[in-house]
């Protein structure tokens, strides 16, 4: 039987979880963790999902044409003609399904069956149901349909696949995640997250998984001593994640496991410290400028960018004087840099730029030697009236410390948008602070990127899929399929593949010392001993 474990990866998305996982190894070199199957029903999401797996089939060491085709110099080659073997390996893993479908369930089945046989109980379930049935927005967005009736809303209930499958797989461990709004979402008065939480305990009989919450101070749910919902929120800007993410996990852990743990050894997240910032990662990445969504080309670009500058420059009078010399001056040096250079490109053919400011043990999980360039990282279109107001927000960041809200912005800055002045928007245009973590990183971000505008006043542009992915931990030489709006979706609805790594470790220091283990578990941080 092997001496690793076998995970089933369910709502997978583009891998982030399994990315975490598969990363993972201990002080020996060993890696414990690996992906037997990843279910993913949106096919450009699959699209990713499979070619990481196929990079992973060379056990870091990918091919030459893998690197060729990132670093931009040939279309994408036919895998399965090149490499047949690796190619059908990673088909095996990742797979385009819908769970809950009998032809899913049907294949589940036969799947989970060979894992069983192949690893024993040593399994792990990882994946995180859709969410947008819990997210405030989603909420929001519901009030505003005729009849929407919650209880019937199938979105609610998708949590209920991972149980089923939890029943069949009986793992030893598993990981659930989900945004913060399950917390407080309700169906007919009852609480989801109580259901949640009765039905994971429960999965496989009464009371067969406690669940533990992975904060500092974590404690375990069993026989009658319950968690503050509270403490399964996990803030990933504590533990290396450079964004202020908030997601609710949950880890199981199976009762045979959980009843012979020393008392006081609990899976646990430790903090770290200080925070990593926007401007650690992608502080020097290529300088690019936006799009224009009507007529572009760098002459007309040119014009737009610096008709911005003599919009912004002239309504500096209004900023707070408190620091309205340092957002002049930021105004004055984008001016300048625009007019000193020669026009950007919306994508860049060489460079990688990290900061040096970067901490050694995330440089080492981003960076990839063989790129030349980096791939994801084209920038979109905007209206060349957003243009001045991305200039204002961002000069307005670097000298405030903050985004401006809308009732700071100018009036001749000001959208033509109905509800503009009432308060309800008040963060329309939002700037990530170079000194800060970002705001959450959502699939919001397919939409406009008027959330996530640059925090270089002279770029006048919202992030990159590339800068999203960095911001999400995601490793330089892991390419998104799809068209760019799927490419964004892909990374915002992802768990940050850096903060799974740690959960990943987590678990290997209480199952792998419970079941038998190795030589012990990698210490965090890294400082190079975690490989991507």
């Amino acid at each position: 039987m092997s001496s690793s474990i076998g995970i089933v990866d369910l709502f997978a998305g583009p891998g982030g979880l399994g990315e975490g996982f598969s990363a993972f190894h201990d002080k020996s070199g060993f890696r414990p963790f690996s992906i037997e199957v990843s279910i993913e029903k949106d096919c450009a999401a699959h699209a990713t999902l499979l070619l990481r797996s196929f990079f992973r089939k060379f056990g870091g060491k990918p091919p030459a044409e893998y690197y060729e085709f990132l670093n931009g110099s040939e279309s994408e080659p036919d895998w399965s003609r090149l490499y047949p073997n690796q190619w059908e390996a990673a088909r095996h893993e990742a797979r385009c399904m819908e769970l809950g479908s009998e032809p899913t369930s049907q294949f589940l089945a036969s799947r989970i069956a060979e894992i069983r046989r192949h690893y024993g109980d040593r399994t792990l379930l990882i994946g995180g149901p859709p969410c947008q049935a819990y997210s405030l927005v989603g909420r929001s967005r519901n009030v505003g349909i005729a009849d929407y009736l919650p209880h019937k809303d199938e979105r609610h209930f998708l949590y209920q696949k991972y149980v089923d499958v939890l029943r069949e797989l009986e793992p030893a461990a598993f990981v659930m995640e989900n945004v913060k709004g399950m917390l407080s979402s309700a169906i007919q008065g009852d609480r989801i997250f109580h259901r949640v939480m009765a039905d994971l305990r429960s999965a496989a009989g009464p009371d067969s998984y406690r669940l533990v919450a992975l904060a500092p101070g974590g404690k375990m749910a069993d026989r009658g001593r319950e968690v503050a919902p509270q403490d399964f929120i996990v803030r990933m800007e504590d533990h290396g994640v450079p964004q202020a993410r908030h997601r609710v996990i949950i880890i199981g852990l199976r009762h045979d496991i959980a009843d012979n743990l020393r008392d006081g050894v609990l899976p646990r997240l430790s903090p770290w410290n200080p925070s990593v910032t926007v401007g650690d990662l992608i502080g020097t990445m290529p300088r690019l400028r936006s799009g224009l969504s009507r007529n572009d080309n760098p002459d007309a670009w040119r014009e737009a960018i610096l008709n911005a500058t003599d919009t912004v420059t002239r309504e500096a009078a209004g900023v707070p004087e408190e620091f309205r010399d340092e957002f002049a001056a930021a105004a004055l040096e984008a001016g300048t840099a625009l007019e000193a250079t020669p026009i950007l490109k919306r994508s860049a053919d060489h460079g990688t730029g990290l900061p040096n400011s970067c901490p050694t043990w995330l440089r080492d999980w981003l960076i990839d030697a063989n790129l030349e360039r980096l791939p994801n990282n084209e920038t979109r279109g905007h209206m060349a009236s957003d243009l001045a107001r991305y200039l204002f927000a961002a000069a307005f960041g670097r000298a405030a410390g903050r985004s401006p809200k809308a009732s700071e912005f100018p009036t001749a800055l000001a959208p033509n948008h109905r509800n503009w002045g009432s308060g309800k928007f008040a963060d329309r245009f939002r700037v990530q602070i170079a000194t800060r973590p970002a705001s959450t990183v959502t699939s919001h971000i397919s939409k406009d990127g008027h959330y996530f505008i640059h925090p270089d006043p002279s770029q006048c542009r919202s992030l990159t899929v590339r800068e999203a992915a960095r911001l999400q931990t995601f490793p330089d030489n892991y390419f998104f399929k799809g068209n760019r709006t799927q490419q964004y979706i892909q990374v915002g609805n992802a768990v940050p593949p850096f903060l799974a790594l740690q959960i990943a470790e987590c678990l290997w220091e209480i199952i792998g010392k419970t079941e038998g283990g190795t030589e012990g578990v990698a210490d965090l941080p890294v400082q190079g001993t975690i490989e991507s």
